[in-house]
């Protein structure tokens, strides 16, 4: 998916499943293996836990991993904690990293290492969070553009989304933080298929990185962050030149 979309922050995550599938499948598991320990295995009564099983069908986690996933998730001792790191790349550029981790003092000195090596340095807690808004965020495939758009627009206004994107291939919906996994439902009863949905950082401004070294080590950042498990998810104000948008 590229990061074309008005709200302008799609995960690189995303955009890098084919080339890090392991990764992905590690990483949308330790979530999953979280969420049905929290709220219990059963997506039908768990709206996080549905929208995790969504978000691993998206990413092609072969439904075999996920039955074995859920069947584990009462007996693994491991102990996750959620915990939102915050800090400046290169340039100014703002970055809030959410983890899952079992060791707190390991990802901290992790995360703290990426941002020295490439430029930046990590921040306390609110150093940068409010350069972003809290945003439900819902996303649905339009291979071929085939779905109507204002058959689609219309159901995301009546299952209660604020804002929505007809983009090239992808439909993106907004809703209020507390209401995305609502929406994200009603949406799944009138017949589509979401492939995540989840509240995101999304940035109220954005910031142009034109040395092009530093622009190395803000694509570096973003790597090394793509490549610890630990980390679930990596919200960003760089404004990217539309070419590095494309995978």
């Amino acid at each position: 998916m590229s990061g074309h979309s008005k709200w302008a922050n799609i995960k690189r995550k995303k955009e890098k499943t084919d080339g890090a599938k392991a990764k992905i499948f590690t990483k949308i598991g330790r979530e999953i293996t979280v969420a049905a320990r929290e709220g219990g295995s059963d997506p039908n009564n768990n709206s996080r836990l549905a929208a995790l099983i969504a978000k691993a069908k998206a990413n092609n986690v072969p439904n075999d991993n996920i039955d074995r996933l859920l069947k584990k998730a009462g007996e693994s001792k491991e102990n996750y904690e959620e915990i939102t790191y915050e800090g400046y790349g290169p340039s100014g550029v703002a970055v809030v990293v959410e983890t899952l981790t079992d060791n707190r003092n390991r990802t901290a000195g992790d995360l703290r290492h990426y941002f020295d090596k490439c430029g930046g340095n990590l921040g306390q807690n609110g150093s940068v969070s409010f350069l972003f808004e809290r945003k439900g965020m819902i996303y649905i495939s339009n291979e071929d553009n085939a779905i109507d758009e204002e058959k689609a627009m219309e159901d995301a206004f009546e299952a209660g989304a604020t804002d929505y994107n007809y983009e090239d291939e992808m439909i993106s919906i907004c809703t209020e933080p507390n209401d995305v996994s609502k929406v994200a439902a009603k949406l799944q009863e009138m017949g589509y298929v979401y492939d995540s949905a989840e509240v995101e950082y999304i940035p109220m401004t954005k910031t142009q990185i034109t040395d092009p070294e530093l622009v190395q080590k803000m694509e570096k950042l973003l790597d090394m962050f793509d490549e610890n498990d630990d980390v679930q998810n990596v919200y960003h104000n760089w404004d990217m030149p539309e070419e590095e948008d494309e995978e």
